[in-house]
């Protein structure tokens, strides 16, 4: 089992649970709608300085679908090449 944690801007995050939806059996997670801080390239704080936000998503998933869930990220994120759309990947077992 493998937990799954995706951080990305808001304004993708449709795209990004559509297609883990559409793509990988039962797919189960927990969405924060709003998380805000600093990635590689800007900030992302929801202040009139900083005004945009990232969401993020984690979920346990079976090992098999670990590759279909990093293709699915991989498409939106060569759909939106500006915005910031990060996966990572966790040994999800005690």
């Amino acid at each position: 089992m493998k937990r799954i944690e995706i951080f990305a801007n808001r304004s993708v995050q449709d795209e990004v649970l559509k297609g883990l939806e559409e793509t990988i059996t039962d797919f189960y997670y927990t969405l924060i709608p709003v998380v805000n801080g600093r990635g590689k390239s800007e900030y992302r704080l929801g202040t009139a300085v900083w005004p945009e936000e990232n969401f993020m998503v984690i979920s346990y998933i079976n090992d098999g679908d670990a590759a279909k869930a990093a293709e699915i990220i991989q498409g939106v994120k060569e759909q939106f090449p500006g915005e910031g759309i990060k996966i990572f990947f966790l040994n999800g077992e005690p």
